[in-house]
């Protein structure tokens, strides 16, 4: 989920709203300004409500984030990155970049959501019995406090990709020692969970509930797409562990002068040979790596005056990894630093190029591939 609008950092992690946020934020305070709160507490102006209604919203919103905090304080404790901390239409999540490595961690990062909503929930609630005598104070105290409340329980619903999902895979993990077995077992209990929420919003819709059976609906269907893509991730890893990088690596590098304009790479000479990457410098030194993409970003019309040492990525920020890797930890990785080809370091020096075309080539059994690779 990306943050179309920046709203600073946290903890070195950068905070942002995606633009479904605004949809739910209006929804909100919609439903807060004309239904929950006039029913609640009476006898308030229209504009009362609405700055209430607002102000409530934000409130709920920042409990929201403070619940991916929770998980983010923990990951970061474990030496787990946290790529960004995004809103959106569905609430909030924390991009932690890798999985825990032990049923502990995954346990104790899970929880600490639930536990940091149930905690907001508690103080909103003390708020609303020390100021009951205040509707302005009151009103919008005793929906946080519930919503909250729901919030904390509905995440430790045991399905992934919810947090109780997660502490599911904690526990199975804890008991039988096998990671990828208790993630197939969470993701499953997770697909019940999504399919769940589509019948009691099919239900919905057919009692006259429309809104909110369609609401439910959704909710069911975004549960089961990603608890899907958790089996499918899990798979994944499973099959690149205990494989090395270099069993697959290309050894096959391509190295252009520094004065070389970009417009050479262009050319039939390279692109019918399938060449997506090419490295920098003369004889054995390299300066840096560029790729197709890099070469996309820059206008066309550029091309022809510019040398490819002003685009590459120098050497000392390429991400490299070593041949002796899993393509578990490589791909994990690529996927953090959003690149699609990473130099393979032998020895201190580079000696082949990992890309993620050659690993789904092996995700995909490619017999010819297979045999390169035992050749290896």
């Amino acid at each position: 989920m990306n943050a179309d609008i920046k709203l600073g950092r946290i903890w070195g992690i950068p905070i942002g709203l995606n633009y479904s946020w605004f949809l739910i934020f209006a929804l909100v305070t919609f439903s807060l300004a004309t239904a929950l709160l006039p029913a609640q507490f009476g006898g308030l102006s229209t504009p009362a409500y609405w700055l209430m209604a607002a102000i409530t919203s934000l409130l709920f919103f920042a409990s929201v984030l403070a619940h991916e905090l929770g998980h983010a304080f923990i990951a970061l404790r474990n030496s787990i990155p946290v790529r960004a901390i995004t809103l959106f239409l569905l609430g909030g999540v924390a991009q932690i970049t890798r999985e825990p490595q032990s049923p502990g961690v995954e346990f104790r990062v899970a929880i600490a959501g639930p536990l940091v909503s149930l905690a907001a929930a508690l103080s909103f609630g003390l708020i609303y019995l020390v100021g009951q005598e205040a509707a302005f104070i009151a009103a919008p105290a005793l929906w946080l406090a519930r919503i909250n409340l729901i919030l904390a329980l509905f995440n430790l619903i045991p399905g992934f990709p919810l947090d109780g999902g997660r502490v599911l895979r904690a526990l199975v993990w804890q008991a039988t020692g096998q990671a990828y077995r208790s993630t197939r077992i969470a993701a499953a209990a997770g697909q019940v969970v999504a399919f769940s929420f589509i019948g009691f919003g099919l239900l919905g819709v057919l009692s006259g509930g429309l809104f909110n059976g369609i609401w439910l609906i959704f909710i069911g269907w975004y549960l089961r797409n990603a608890a899907a893509a958790s089996a499918q991730y899990a798979g994944i890893q499973e099959t690149l562990r205990g494989v090395r990088v270099g069993e697959i690596m290309s050894r096959r590098l391509i190295q252009v002068p520094a004065h070389t304009p970009v417009e050479s790479l262009t050319g039939p000479h390279y692109l019918n040979q399938g060449e997506r990457a090419f490295f920098v410098g003369e004889d054995s030194r390299i300066q840096g790596m560029l790729t197709l993409t890099d070469i996309a970003r820059m206008p066309r019309s550029h091309w022809a005056l510019t040398p490819v040492q002003n685009i590459m990525v120098p050497d000392y920020l390429l991400t490299t990894v070593d041949a002796d890797t899993d393509l578990a930890t490589a791909l994990d990785m690529m996927e953090n630093a959003n690149i699609k080809q990473a130099p393979v370091v032998e020895n201190g020096e580079v000696r082949g190029l990992l890309s993620r075309e050659r690993i789904l080539r092996l995700l995909q059994g490619d017999e010819a591939f297979t045999l390169l690779r035992r050749a290896a």
